[in-house]
């Protein structure tokens, strides 16, 4: 673990300390928000970040941060191959597997002994295959707006995606035909699809939008497991699922969405219904991004199921039946969007 000094990769404000994991040959970048003694002093355990993707990085999380008021550090990271981490142009080294080790070797480094997880996105479909590992040391475990099921997630936003204006869909069909994925009028049409079900928030938060900056700069994580948009599914990812292994998953869980999410309820449900120990909350005002589109009633949320499952309240798989999984989720209510809101 070496220090990283005078590197313009997160907001100054947030006053975090930077640093290098070294991991399997390369370099993992983490920044720490929040002070350890404090956090002593608290009693407070510290929450690990996890970004989507694969291939996006942290910047889109830091609202996040505003969770150390209540006595903990945040941790972000940035997972190699985008970032502020080694990218190597090497397509095959970006599997599921690599990025599961690369979860311990931060937690390693960092002594994170006991830890909350949150995973947002990809980063909820890496937690979730961390969690069947069955680590020690999980206290909490918050899946923000992630598929469990490929196959799903293709249905889903392919039933979003023919909901859009013709115009939009035959413009998508045309590029999508001839590959060309990087013209400007694809990106565009692109975008229509995203300012109703990734980020409501029009223009998106500045931090959301150095995420997408950078991805835009090296996508080759994001295309080689991914593919070249959130509803052309056709990288390594395309068969994943991770449903019928989530039984062996007793932590506490919190799961989040939006009202218009790509991660769709049907697709939260199935989550659900083998973790029947979690509470399900939807942010009504919201689509991908609620952390960023509703930052104060998420982070409400959040401090309340992290404090919950530090003193014992909040429920692990032993402590409810298998019907349990079959409540309906929790309003968050009506938040207060961080700017004009995009189209329904």
């Amino acid at each position: 673990m070496t220090d990283a000094t005078a590197l313009p990769t997160i907001d100054p404000a947030l006053g975090a300390r930077e640093l290098f994991v070294d991991f399997d040959g390369g370099h993992t970048w983490v920044a720490v928000v929040g002070d350890e003694a404090a956090e002593r002093a608290s009693g407070a355990l510290p929450l690990l970040a996890l970004h989507g993707g694969p291939g996006a990085c942290h910047d889109y999380l830091e609202s996040l941060a505003a969770v150390s008021a209540t006595g903990r550090r945040v941790i972000f990271y940035d997972q190699q191959g985008c970032g502020n981490s080694d990218q190597p142009d090497d397509p095959a080294r970006w599997t599921v597997d690599f990025y599961v080790r690369e979860v311990d070797a931060v937690r390693r480094a960092l002594g994170l002994d006991r830890v909350h997880i949150l995973g947002q996105s990809w980063g909820g479909m890496l937690l979730m295959e961390y969690l069947v590992t069955r680590p020690e040391g999980v206290v909490s475990a918050t899946i923000a707006s992630s598929p469990a099921s490929m196959p799903r997630w293709v249905a889903e936003t392919g039933r979003q995606r023919a909901a859009l204006p013709p115009e939009v869909i035959a413009t998508l069909d045309r590029h999508e035909a001839a590959g060309t994925w990087d013209d400007p009028e694809y990106e565009a049409a692109v975008n229509v699809f995203y300012e109703r079900h990734l980020c409501r928030v029009v223009p998106m938060p500045e931090f959301a939008a150095r995420t997408f900056a950078k991805l835009t700069r090296n996508p080759q994580v994001y295309r080689t497991m991914n593919g070249p948009t959130e509803f052309h599914v056709v990288g390594t990812l395309r068969n994943w699922e991770i449903l019928s292994r989530l039984a062996v998953v007793d932590e506490p869980v919190l799961l989040t969405s939006g009202r218009h999410d790509e991660a769709t309820p049907l697709q939260i449900a199935a989550i659900r219904e083998r973790l029947p120990q979690a509470d399900w909350v939807i942010f009504e005002q919201s689509a991908h991004l609620a952390h960023a589109e509703e930052p104060e009633r998420y982070m409400a949320v959040l401090a309340d199921f992290l404090a919950r499952a530090e003193t014992g309240r909040a429920l692990g798989r032993g402590d409810v039946s298998a019907a349990a999984g079959q409540r309906p989720p929790s309003s968050a209510g009506r938040g207060r969007l961080t700017g004009r809101p995009g189209p329904a």
